[in-house]
């Protein structure tokens, strides 16, 4: 059974980006980018997760800073 979702203009746009050519359905590329999203092993999803909290609570650095640390040796 067929049926219809609502989306916004935004996503939209995203989805058609992802498109591997213009013929491509958007039932594909979701497809795919639920396949991805499966392939995660549970310790990977921890991880994702413990890095987005880390992120949310500013215990990360920037690449830029990084970047300078590693330069100044």
């Amino acid at each position: 059974m067929e049926t219809t979702i609502q989306i916004s203009k935004e996503l939209l746009g995203k989805l058609a980006v992802m498109k591997m050519h213009e013929k491509e359905s958007y039932e594909n590329v979701i497809w795919d980018l639920i396949e991805d999203r499966m392939e995660f092993s549970e310790q990977t999803k921890i991880n994702i997760a413990k890095s987005a909290e880390e992120i949310k609570q500013g215990k990360t650095i920037s690449l830029e800073e990084i970047k300078r640390k590693t330069c100044k040796r």
